[in-house]
C-alpha cells in the first residue's frame, strides 16, 4: 500500500502533513504539484480533488483534501497507539479540534488576508487595519502557550504540526510583524524545531523558499 501526497513546499498546511507522518515514520510517495503551472487543474487531478487543492492526499484510492483532516485520518490509521496525537478522550480531542480550526480559520487566515494580496494580488500598499488583526491574534496563540507546552496541552498533538507550519512561514513573510516580540511563541517554535523528526528538511526548506519569494516581491531584500 502506497500512500502518496500531492504536494508544494511552499505550502505550509502541505508541509504540516510532512512533518506529522516524519514524527510517526510514515513513508509517503511525495508528488510535488506546481499550482503555478496549472498541474492541479490537469483532468487526473480533478478526477481526485474536485476543488483542485493542495495537499491531496491518495491512500490507496481513498482521497482527502484538506490538511486538518488529513492530519486527523493519518494520526488515527498509522499512529493509533499514540493516544496524544488526537486523543481519544472527549475533552482534550475537542481542545485539539479548536486549535486545528483556529489555525485554519483565523491565525492563518488573518496572515492571508494581511499578505496574499501583496504577495500575490498587486496590491502595492499595506493595510494597516489588516496589520493589527495579525497582531492581535498573534497575541492571542502567545497567551495560550503562556499556559501549556504545546499548542493544545502538555504534549505534541496533530494540531502543533499546523500551527508550527503556519507560524514558521509567517516568520520569513510578515515582513512587517516582529514576531520575536512574542516570547512563548518564539520559546515554543524553537522547542518544535528540536523535537519534530527531519524539522529542517521537512519544513524549514518550504519556508524559506517562500520567505524568499515574499522578500524578491515586497522588495524588502
Amino acid at each position: 500500500m502506497v500512500v502518496t501526497l500531492y504536494y508544494m513546499d511552499l505550502s505550509p498546511p502541505c508541509r504540516s502533513i510532512m512533518l506529522l507522518t516524519k514524527s510517526i515514520g510514515l513513508d509517503l510517495n511525495l508528488k510535488p504539484t506546481d499550482l503555478f503551472t496549472g498541474e492541479h487543474l490537469k483532468p487526473e487531478f480533478l478526477k481526485m480533488n474536485p476543488q483542485h487543492t493542495i495537499p491531496t492526499l491518495d491512500d490507496d484510492g481513498f482521497y482527502l483534501h484538506e490538511s486538518r483532516a488529513i492530519l486527523s485520518y493519518l494520526a488515527h490509521k498509522y499512529a493509533a497507539d499514540n493516544d496524544n496525537l488526537h486523543p481519544k478522550c472527549p475533552k482534550k480531542r475537542a481542545i485539539v479540534d479548536e486549535m486545528l480550526l483556529f489555525d485554519m480559520g483565523t491565525l492563518y487566515q488573518r496572515f492571508m488576508e494581511a499578505y496574499y494580496p501583496l504577495l500575490f494580488k498587486g496590491q502595492k500598499d499595506y493595510i494597516e487595519e489588516k496589520m493589527q488583526r495579525l497582531d492581535e491574534v498573534l497575541g492571542w496563540l502567545n497567551d495560550i502557550l503562556g499556559k501549556s507546552g504545546y499548542v493544545a496541552g502538555d504534549s505534541m498533538s496533530i494540531a502543533d504540526f499546523t500551527v508550527v507550519a503556519s507560524v514558521s512561514t509567517m516568520q520569513l513573510v510578515a515582513l512587517e510583524h516582529d514576531l520575536s516580540k512574542y516570547g512563548h511563541i518564539t520559546k515554543y517554535m524553537d522547542k518544535c524545531k528540536k523535537e519534530m523528526k527531519d524539522y529542517e528538511q521537512s519544513n524549514q526548506k518550504g519556508a524559506d523558499q517562500f520567505g524568499d519569494y515574499a522578500k524578491k516581491t515586497l522588495k524588502k531584500e
